[in-house]
């Protein structure tokens, strides 16, 4: 019994000990981190928001027209109907992936086509894609969009989002 008492005694130091420690660590006051996946993804287009940030690939100057092209739109709805449309919806709806409605708003031409065509880099190093994928939680595989294909698919992502 009295092993049992000098047992317990022992366990009830070493709780306060540690107690103490972690009540008398630094009075810092630590930055609120963000830990929704949408806050994480809201904080980096905020900040790559004045870079006009293009992501990681080739394309780094895309020209596009402020009136739609038909036939390019057109193209990408075929594209997007074959190797998108199983994981991204039209509408803010999130599938697999993230939904397409506003994307040209949100991102720069030259970031949605390094995405399509270089997702692995993408993933790996740009903040917003690494937001995206904490909020959807799965990788976005490499379709082998040919640089033409994305930008049809972007051309398409214009004319969901209401360009003429």
């Amino acid at each position: 019994m009295k092993s049992i008492k000098n047992l317990t005694l022992k366990t009830m130091v070493v709780l306060t000990a540690i107690i103490a420690f972690y009540a008398c660590g630094s009075n810092e006051q630590k930055k609120e981190e963000p830990t929704d996946s949408k806050e994480l993804v809201k904080e980096a287009e905020e900040v790559q928001a004045s870079d006009e940030n293009k992501g990681v690939g080739k394309f780094t100057n895309v020209e596009v027209s402020p009136t739609l092209d038909k036939q390019m739109a057109d193209a990408g709805k075929k594209i997007y109907d074959v190797k998108c449309s199983a994981c991204h919806r039209l509408t803010d709806e999130k599938l697999v992936g993230p939904g397409w409605k506003d994307v040209t708003k949100k991102r720069t031409a030259e970031w949605i086509m390094n995405f399509s065509t270089n997702p692995d880099e993408m993933l790996d190093t740009d903040a917003i894609a690494q937001g995206l994928l904490e909020e959807c939680l799965v990788r976005m595989p490499n379709q082998g969009l040919t640089d033409d294909d994305a930008r049809h698919v972007y051309e398409f992502m214009r004319e969901n989002d209401g360009v003429k």
